[in-house]
């Protein structure tokens, strides 16, 4: 599989702040801002780039794209599932090569089980050590329970809640800020008038939505607050 590259400011790539992707990924903005400059942009972005992952505008401001926002969702699931970060980076190196691409955790190829990472590629399953052993065991994809893929494997949305919840990331809605799923309503106004006082069945009314999904735009700004 060959997955598709992005310019970092292209269009419908999605722009994510740093304290974006804190909140998004429900992870500290100190811890996001070190695997961004330490690990993503000095480590693999001269390697796989030429460039970095993240690109800068006045007053501090950095921002990255959608992909780039899926691969710091991977490696800190991957570290909440044991895996060391010595070996999490070890295996994105050899995978960016073998898939081609900068952006190898943004694929569905991606497996683990926790204290090993492999991946699928050319049909077959290989171990990312280097060793290219081939090994077929029962594994899991915990890390893509929030990630949805479009037919080539490549993330295309991202669900901060899950699934079962209304709320979508969509780099090709609202600059990818969280929208209702099947709408383009950003999940902040919602909130927002709520704050303001109004009460969820008018808002539902306003905007010609659920219940649910008013109370799930509200339930998703309170946790992370």
């Amino acid at each position: 599989m060959v997955a598709t590259t992005l310019k970092k400011q292209q269009l419908g790539a999605g722009i994510y702040t740093i304290p974006d992707i804190g909140k998004l990924l429900n992870i500290p903005t100190r811890k996001v801002r070190r695997y961004i400059n330490d690990y993503l942009d000095e480590r693999f972005g001269k390697k796989f780039l030429n460039d970095t992952y993240s690109w800068s505008g006045g007053n501090q401001f950095k921002a990255v794209s959608f992909y780039t926002l899926i691969e710091l969702y991977t490696c800190f699931q991957l570290k909440d599932l044991g895996v060391s970060t010595q070996l999490i980076f070890k295996s994105r190196s050899i995978m960016s090569k073998d898939l081609r691409t900068p952006y190898p955790f943004a694929s569905a190829s991606l497996l683990s089980d926790g204290a090993k990472i492999w991946y699928e590629f050319e049909g077959a399953i290989v171990k990312a050590d280097g060793s290219k052993q081939i090994e077929f065991v029962e594994m899991i994809q915990s890390f893509a329970s929030k990630v949805e893929f479009d037919s080539s494997s490549v993330a295309e949305r991202f669900w901060p809640a899950g699934k079962k919840s209304s709320i979508v990331v969509d780099p090709h809605h609202q600059f990818g800020q969280p929208v209702i799923s099947g709408t383009n309503i950003a999940t902040e106004a919602i909130f927002s008038m709520y704050e303001s006082g109004e009460a969820i069945e008018s808002i539902a009314i306003l905007y010609d939505l659920t219940t649910k999904q008013i109370c799930d735009a509200i339930n998703f700004y309170k946790a992370v607050a």
